[in-house]
């Protein structure tokens, strides 16, 4: 689980459109309900549909922000240019530290730490993200088949799904936007696609430049260098960071079909990162054996 969590002071309005808003004072408004000063809540991120508060304040007594989502969302709708929705709501991954600031009897609080944690980690795993990826993609070229497979099987398994916006071939964004679907507090993201060996290809490296210890076994071996390769071949990536798990999977989609029953059952048995990347890899590199790809590729 780790302390990340406590040390959390994001808030999320989620459902929220703004047009023309002062953010200073859409903060301040935020900042008085939870008993705090002007400037002590900003404005850190404006998306179409949510935003994100950043709670500088380190100690905030529990009961400024117990049950406080409704006075929030009211403070907040009477401000000049602020649209609510019947499903705005609050979402945060902790002030767990300050909620539980000045308790004074310590078992209670772990206690309320760990439902609150149980809680969290329920809403949050059943959250799913899916990322296209691909210049294909955004240029219109080719149609994205593995997106609303991914989704489709995702949801009749019981998990919300959410679909990405498609992931250039460029680290600096796959980075991105695996990080704001973190902090968005999706409990699964999972991209199709850029897991090659060529220099196009950015998932995995972008899964471990958040998680340095994520799994990324191979699924083929070959020369570097040799055709389009600059790498020494195709690998998965599973990585995780606090309550989420990041998984790239191929983009060809007879593979994301293969590796999709998969993924459901390693996440039903709750495989640890490394268990699950290797077979995702077990079974792709099955399948290459059998075509005897190898040779193929070796002479592209």
């Amino acid at each position: 689980m780790g302390l990340n969590l406590l040390e959390k002071t994001e808030l999320w309005v989620n459902e929220i459109t703004l047009d023309n808003t002062n953010l200073t004072d859409l903060a301040n408004a935020v900042a008085r309900v939870l008993g705090l000063s002007d400037g002590e809540v900003l404005v850190v991120d404006v998306r179409p549909r949510h935003i994100t508060l950043d709670v500088l304040a380190t100690n905030i007594p529990q009961e400024n922000i117990m049950g406080k989502e409704q006075a929030i969302l009211d403070a907040v709708a009477a401000l000049p240019g602020v649209t609510l929705y019947p499903d705005t709501y609050i979402h945060s991954n902790g002030i767990l530290g300050q909620i539980c600031a000045g308790v004074e009897d310590q078992e209670a609080m772990l206690e309320r730490v760990a439902k609150m944690t149980e809680e969290l980690r329920k809403n949050v795993s059943r959250r799913a993200i899916v990322f296209p990826t691909g210049f294909e993609l955004q240029q219109g070229l080719i149609e994205d088949t593995n997106t609303p497979y991914l989704k489709e099987m995702l949801e009749k398994a019981g998990y919300k799904v959410t679909v990405g916006e498609i992931m250039a071939d460029d680290l600096s964004d796959v980075v991105e936007k695996l990080s704001d679907a973190l902090n968005r507090g999706f409990g699964l993201i999972v991209t199709s696609g850029g897991v090659g060996a060529e220099d196009k290809d950015h998932t995995v490296e972008g899964i471990c430049a958040i998680d340095r210890e994520a799994a990324t076994p191979y699924v083929v071996k070959f020369t570097k260098g040799t055709g389009r390769h600059v790498k020494d071949g195709v690998r998965v990536g599973v990585g995780s960071e606090g309550l989420s798990l990041m998984v790239s999977l191929p983009g060809p989609h007879d593979e994301v079909e293969l590796t999709a029953p998969v993924l459901l059952q390693g996440l039903e048995e709750g495989w640890d990162k490394t268990l699950l990347a290797d077979r995702l890899a077990a079974v792709l590199a099955e399948k290459w054996r059998q075509k005897g790809m190898f040779h193929h590729h070796h002479s592209m």
